[in-house]
């Protein structure tokens, strides 16, 4: 059976993820020593015990949550279980293209931290917000973000029907929230991030990151990653490193990314990292996908014996 690994992004990290795979499994123990020797803290003792606060910093979220990701890839790998296909949802991606041979896991770990300070340098703290509009449809949201009266926002994530996420300026996003109620929304919330990403504040972050992924090592893919920036299948380094620089500051197209690989033939999804927000945003986008969460030792477990009983 063909499957598809996607990995999540920011957001999906809690205090404890993956201590109950490094604690059982040599690779995943060594997948944290690798990362840890990569940036000179110890990404264990971060993950496992935080604190929340020190977690939550960008440049701290974003290589913890990559290295348990490929840990558990990495498990995944020793059982001969392997992907036709890969994504992942904004940092996700990084952990998608480890997995597909682009790039390693050290030099993504590095990106990553540097990725997270791009983007909180990019816009000062209080000044960007991102927002969840739940319950409308595309054209409406896009059609109040271009309605704006008190400067920019945009569609930033396109998670999946009726879920989309808006990020920019601050006044702007809280008058998209409340132009959202007023339109019918579900329910339309700010959410606590530090910085407003995949929208045109992004731009200067984006410009940095294009210079420090030219100094990077990158190969063609060994499977086909879909890309957050178009939705599409690529393998071409080329692409794939121009894909990650418009990343930043282009919306994140996970609805499309998920129904590219459903019409590709692959209906069966396993979330590889921490939380289990894919997974749901998967069931939404097509009822009919499986979808699996694997996070932590019960659920590899769980995921492993369904495997085993429909290989």
């Amino acid at each position: 059976m063909k499957r598809a690994f996607v990995f999540p992004g920011q957001g999906s990290q809690y205090v404890g993820m993956g201590k109950d795979i490094y604690e059982n499994i040599p690779v995943a123990r060594e997948t944290f020593a690798e990362a840890s020797d990569a940036l000179g803290f110890d990404i264990a003792q971060v993950s496992f015990y935080g604190p929340v606060g020190e977690l939550n910093k960008t440049f701290r979220t974003q290589p913890c949550i990559l290295t348990v990701s490929i840990a558990l890839h990495r498990v995944l790998r020793e059982k001969d279980i392997k992907p036709a296909v890969v994504a992942g949802h904004s940092l996700g991606e990084y952990s998608a293209l480890v997995a597909a041979g682009v790039l390693s896991l050290r030099d993504a770990v590095k990106v990553t931290e540097k990725r997270g300070l791009f983007m909180q340098e990019a816009v000062p703290e209080g000044k960007g917000l991102m927002a969840a509009i739940l319950g409308l449809e595309r054209k409406k949201v896009e059609d109040i973000c271009m309605s704006l009266r008190s400067g920019y926002a945009a569609p930033a994530n396109y998670n999946c029907p009726g879920q989309i996420v808006v990020a920019g300026e601050k006044h702007a996003v809280e008058e998209a929230v409340e132009r959202s109620r007023s339109a019918g929304a579900k329910r339309a919330v700010p959410l606590d991030v530090s910085a407003p990403s995949h929208c045109r504040l992004m731009d200067s972050a984006s410009k940095k990151l294009s210079d420090l992924l030219d100094t990077i090592s990158f190969n063609n893919a060994i499977v086909p990653v879909v890309n957050n920036a178009d939705a599409v299948f690529l393998t071409d380094v080329t692409r794939i490193k121009e894909s990650l620089v418009r990343q930043l500051n282009c919306p994140i197209l996970w609805e499309d990314s998920v129904r590219a690989i459903i019409d590709s033939g692959v209906t069966t999804f396993l979330e590889v990292g921490p939380g289990k927000v894919l997974s749901g945003l998967i069931r939404r986008i097509d009822p009919s996908a499986t979808a699996f969460s694997i996070g932590d030792m019960g659920s590899l477990e769980k995921t492993l014996s369904a495997i085993k009983d429909n290989p």
